[in-house]
């Protein structure tokens, strides 16, 4: 499932290409995803300027000028492709479920073969207490993530590290891959208590989780199966992973004899160095 990397850089391609323009034909080409389409959903995005894009957590967030901000969730497949110039005769895939048109004559096509994505519509001032935002913790990217303030979401936490950073409510957008590297560049290991993860290692932590969302940025995400960017090419960071899915390769560091290992967390693979990570 796309983590918070690639969804930053799909809602980049995203509103690089679309913010100033308006939506002149919202096609729904099937009466769901995961949930229904709200009714009158093309209709309400139809002739409206497109005000943002921004990203919470996994979400990608569209304002429009006088009306409502989609929420939209890529799910395990769900990708958008921007094509500037398009044949208006052309066909469609079976898995392009929802096609956006443009004033300037952009289309966008969303395609997932497994809708787990979703566009849902939320009032701008009902975003905070929208069922898929309510309680989500703080942007791993912004002024207000640091230490102390993850140190304080993991207290009385009695699952191990890793569990808890899955956990959307202790910080927004992190998933399986980013929370195996960010953990092996601070040296703690997944199994440790969460609420052991305080003073100078929750500093280590927060500062890993923040280097290693932005270098996978930089990379255009990590492509594993289905993600690819808003113009179709890969992301590159999976080929900088340095514990993730590298099961029986050497430790990375250079004064480590250990080799890379995997468990399973609550039906997850995690990947560590049981030498360097304590």
């Amino acid at each position: 499932m796309p983590e918070l990397p690639e969804v930053e850089t799909v809602c980049r391609g995203l509103e690089q290409a679309l913010v100033g323009d308006q939506f002149t034909s919202v096609t729904l080409r099937r009466p769901n995803l995961r949930f229904p389409f709200a009714d009158g959903f093309a209709a309400a995005l139809t002739g409206r300027r497109i005000d943002a894009i921004t990203r919470r957590a996994k979400y990608i967030l569209m304002s429009f000028d006088g009306g409502p901000v989609m929420i939209g969730h890529l799910g395990m497949s769900g990708s958008f492709r921007i094509e500037p110039e398009f044949d208006p005769a052309s066909s469609f895939d079976k898995h392009d479920h929802v096609i956006f048109e443009t004033k300037r004559g952009i289309r966008v096509r969303y395609h997932d073969p497994r809708r787990f994505g979703f566009m849902l519509l939320s009032a701008p001032d009902g975003l905070a207490t929208h069922p898929q935002l309510a309680g989500i913790g703080p942007e791993p990217l912004g002024n207000e993530f640091s230490g102390p303030i993850l140190a304080e979401r993991l207290r009385g936490r009695k699952s191990p590290i890793k569990i808890a950073l899955l956990d959307q409510r202790v910080v927004a957008g992190v998933g399986n891959i980013y929370a195996c590297e960010a953990l092996y560049r601070s040296g703690i290991s997944p199994r440790r208590r969460a609420e052991n993860v305080k003073g100078r290692r929750a500093d280590d932590l927060a500062a890993a989780i923040r280097t290693v969302l932005l270098e996978a940025i930089e990379s255009g995400g990590s492509t594993l199966r289905n993600y690819t960017h808003t113009t179709g090419e890969l992301g590159y960071f999976q080929h900088r992973f340095l514990v993730y899915d590298r099961e029986g390769s050497p430790c990375p560091k250079a004064d480590c004899a250990s080799v890379i290992q995997r468990i399973a967390q609550s039906g997850r693979s995690t990947f560590f160095c049981p030498k360097c990570q304590r």
